[in-house]
C-alpha cells in the first residue's frame, strides 16, 4: 500500500483571501509533493462587480460576482497547484455591520456548530496534518474571518486528527514598510492614530511572537499570478502594481502562530511541516 501523502489544509473566508496569506504556502507544499486543500467558506457575493461596482451600487449583481469570483478563485487554485478546492458555499457577509451580515444563508449567522460539521467532514476525507486559518479576530475583524476561525477551531476539535494548526499573521515591522511603498506608490494609507480616543486595532503580531517564518521567495511569481487571478478586486490592485520583483521582496515570507502541535518540534519553525518529515 502506497504512503499516505502529508497534506496541508488552509480554510479562507473568501476567493481570493488563500493568494495573500498563504498562496506561497499552498505552492511551495505542493512543489514539494504534498497534498494541498483550500476550503473557501463564502462565495464572495459581496466583493466587486465588473468594473470595480460596489455591492448595492447600480449595476452590482450579485450572482453574476459569484460567477466571476468562482472562475478567479479556480484560475487562482491552477496558479498554485493546489490539489483539491472544496467551497462550502455560505454567502458573503459583508463588512461588519453591512446589512448582509443577518440576510438568510449568510456565513456570519449560520450556527458555528452547523458549518463545524461540515468542515470537519472533509477533516475527516482528507486528514490534513496541517490546518493554517485565521487568527480569533479574523486578522482585521472581517465577520466572515473571525466565522472562518470559529468553525475551524471547533472542526479540528471535533476531530482531533491535524498534528498542527496556524494562524495566519504579519510581522508588526513589516506594516512600516508596507505604508513606506503604498506612499511612494502614491497609495493612501491611513496611519494609526496614537492620539485618538478610540481604541485601535493593531494588526499582526511583535516579532517576536511568531512563531513560524516560512521562506516562499522562490514561489512568489505563483503567488503573484494567484493574486492577479482576482484582478477584479480592487484592494488587490496595490499589490500588483508592486511589479514582480518587489513583490517577491515584500510578500515573500509567510507567517504564522502555532496553536496546535502534536509533534513537539521546536520553536521558532522554518517549516509548517517540521516535526513531520
Amino acid at each position: 500500500m502506497a504512503e499516505r501523502s502529508l497534506t496541508l489544509m488552509a480554510v479562507h473566508a473568501h476567493p481570493d483571501d488563500e493568494a495573500t496569506s498563504t498562496g506561497g504556502v499552498l505552492a511551495r507544499y505542493a512543489a514539494e509533493g504534498i497534498t494541498t486543500v483550500l476550503v473557501t467558506c463564502t462565495d464572495g457575493r459581496c466583493g466587486d462587480g465588473p468594473g470595480g461596482v460596489k455591492p448595492g451600487d447600480p449595476g452590482h449583481d450579485p450572482a453574476a460576482v459569484v460567477a466571476m469570483r468562482q472562475a478567479e478563485l479556480e484560475a487562482s487554485c491552477a496558479s498554485l497547484k493546489v490539489t483539491h478546492l472544496e467551497t462550502l458555499g455560505y454567502a458573503d457577509s459583508g463588512m461588519m455591520g453591512w446589512p448582509t451580515n443577518t440576510l438568510p444563508g449568510a456565513f456570519w449567522t449560520t450556527p458555528v456548530d452547523e458549518a463545524a460539521e461540515r468542515l470537519a467532514d472533509l477533516i475527516r476525507q482528507y486528514r490534513p496534518d496541517v490546518v493554517v486559518t485565521y487568527d480569533e479576530n479574523g486578522f482585521y475583524g472581517h465577520p466572515d474571518h473571525i466565522q472562518a476561525h470559529r468553525i475551524t477551531m471547533a472542526a479540528v476539535a471535533k476531530t482531533d486528527i491535524p498534528a498542527k494548526v496556524y494562524w495566519t499573521t504579519v510581522p508588526r515591522t513589516a506594516f512600516a514598510e508596507f505604508g513606506r511603498i503604498m506612499r511612494e506608490l502614491g497609495v493612501e494609507w491611513d496611519e494609526p492614530d496614537a492620539s485618538s480616543p478610540e481604541p485601535q486595532l493593531e494588526l499582526g503580531l511583535p516579532d517576536d511572537e511568531i512563531s513560524t517564518w516560512v521562506d516562499t521567495t522562490s514561489y512568489s511569481g505563483q503567488k503573484y499570478d494567484a493574486l492577479a487571478a482576482h484582478a477584479s478586486q480592487t484592494e488587490n490592485i496595490f499589490f500588483l502594481q508592486l511589479g514582480r520583483d518587489r513583490f517577491a521582496e515584500l510578500m515573500g515570507m509567510e507567517t504564522f502562530v502555532r496553536v496546535r502541535d502534536t509533534t513537539g518540534a521546536s520553536l521558532p519553525e522554518d517549516d509548517l511541516f517540521a516535526g513531520l518529515r
